[in-house]
């Protein structure tokens, strides 16, 4: 009886163990190994989006078990930095870390999953993204080009650019070369300045040389690590041509679909992930880099001159408007999808966020 409740007992256990093991699976035994490369379009140690590019890799390496594994090129070092969309097209690279505001060049509705001019919030975009219905708009658009598009980082709201002379009216923008990218470039030329778009690491050389008479990019903490401010003195906010910027991953679809499930999950958390934790780099940092900008460097940071942002307003309105009559059938459902998420959303943060905001610029005791 004894020997006949031992076998029950261990065949039992047997049972169950080889049940669960086929539930579950141990992938890191007898599955091969991949290296993707990923290009970015960042310098080398640039904080938040270079570093955020390295993070992102590191954390989709460990988080697969070293199943697949990335490996990180810096503007420059694969493709230069504004060449990531063809590197992945291509297959010179598997991924490439940039932002849609990039590529208005190969369809002009890119320019929704970055942000447009007196867009959407970060907040808000990526409520859209997320849970409105604005990631599978994005699906469709870039798997015409043969690729899978994750939002993997945010700057905030940016200020609107660094300037070598002051901005009084918004006749004092007229002859200004500057680079911005995205709808923003053609929205200042109507105003009367000459824009351009350039890798960030050719932006201090150009200022330097008179190339740029001022440029946008992220904000303090890159700006500062740049150098815009030993050649320009005068910093507006707020960045209207680009808030919520959203950055990008783009991988070769093929590539993306032939991973097993578990790996595809695993990359896009770790996208998840590093969107998070950017944006939250880049609240950390900026505050710094802003004090020691005034503090250490004599930089002026500015509010736009209402003038020249209502002009912006009107401008970007009409611009807006005729973009949409650009745009393909697809295009033209994102246009929409957009801007009824950019209606719904304010309706919350006017009430919510703005009241905070506003609650605290209010005179009253409090600790600093």
């Amino acid at each position: 009886m004894i020997k006949r409740r031992s076998f029950i007992k261990h065949t039992a256990a047997a049972t169950v163990a080889a049940a669960g093991a086929a539930a579950f699976p141990a992938p890191a035994l007898g599955q091969a190994k991949m290296e993707w490369r990923m290009v970015t379009a960042w310098p080398k140690g640039l904080p938040g989006l270079g570093s955020g590019a390295d993070r992102l890799g590191q954390r989709i390496t460990a988080m697969s078990g070293g199943r697949l594994s990335i490996r990180v090129f810096a503007a420059g070092e694969l493709v230069p930095g504004l060449q990531t969309f063809e590197a992945v097209q291509s297959g010179t690279a598997d991924m490439g870390h940039d932002t849609p505001g990039f590529h208005l060049g190969k369809n002009r509705a890119f320019a929704y999953f970055f942000g447009a001019p007196f867009g959407m919030s970060y907040s808000e975009h990526v409520a859209w993204l997320d849970h409105g219905g604005g990631q599978a708009l994005w699906d469709e658009l870039s798997a015409q080009f043969g690729i899978k598009s994750f939002a993997i980082g945010n700057i905030g709201t940016p200020p609107f650019g660094w300037f070598k002379k002051e901005l009084k009216s918004a006749d004092d923008l007229k002859g200004v070369k500057m680079r911005m990218p995205g709808i923003g470039t053609e929205m200042i030329r109507r105003l009367g300045a000459v824009p351009t778009l350039m890798a960030p690491g050719d932006l201090f050389p150009a200022l330097q040389a008179g190339t740029l008479d001022a440029t946008d990019f992220t904000g303090p903490a890159n700006d500062m690590a740049l150098g815009f401010h030993q050649v320009c003195k005068y910093v507006y906010w707020p960045g209207i041509q680009k808030p919520g910027a959203i950055q990008q991953v783009i991988i070769k679809k093929e590539k993306y679909d032939a991973l097993p499930a578990d790996l595809k999950e695993i990359v896009k958390i770790a996208c998840q992930a590093a969107h998070q934790d950017m944006l939250a780099e880049y609240n950390w940092i900026n505050a710094k880099a802003a004090r020691a900008l005034r503090e250490n460097h004599s930089v002026n940071f500015l509010t736009l001159p209402n003038d020249l942002l209502v002009a912006l307003g009107n401008t970007a309105g009409q611009l807006l408007t005729e973009e949409r009559e650009k745009l393909d059938p697809l295009g033209k459902k994102i246009w929409e999808a957009y801007f009824k998420a950019r209606t719904d959303m304010m309706a919350l943060t006017d009430n919510a966020d703005r009241g905070l905001y506003n609650a605290r610029t209010l005179n009253f005791k409090y600790p600093t």
